[in-house]
């Protein structure tokens, strides 16, 4: 009896073992895979110090948002629309709200060398 417990706890352990394996095999994969998307360079390194401070890729930050493409515009509508719609004191969630605004810091934070740009082509183009 005892020896049937044992090959039955082996199995299991290596069962788990090559789940295990699998899984991170497949994390990695897809870390990879996040950061040829991201792209190379300074470009990849800040969306990945982005990503990571607001604990959002920007794909999801466009989701909860509901926006196709970064016209900020349509970001702060969406932004103090869903935001006025979430509040606690209307019966609202305050988990939702976060996200939303956890969303806008991030897309924000993208928009943000995008605005900056045509400055300082600005200042190029004056020389």
């Amino acid at each position: 009896m005892a020896k049937y417990i044992a090959q039955i706890i082996v199995l299991g352990a290596q069962v788990v073992g090559r789940a295990f394996a699998r899984a991170l095999k497949q994390e990695i994969a897809a870390s990879q895979e996040a950061a040829k998307r991201a792209g190379g360079g300074p470009q990849g390194a800040r969306r990945a110090a982005a990503n990571a401070s607001t604990g959002l890729t920007l794909e999801e930050a466009m989701q909860i948002l509901n926006v196709d493409k970064l016209d900020p515009e349509k970001v702060k509508k969406n932004y103090e629309h869903l935001f006025n719609v979430n509040d606690k004191s209307k019966g609202g969630s305050f988990y939702l709200q976060s996200k939303i605004v956890r969303a806008k810091e991030r897309i924000d934070v993208e928009l943000k060398p995008k605005e900056s740009q045509p400055e300082s082509n600005k200042s190029k183009d004056a020389s």
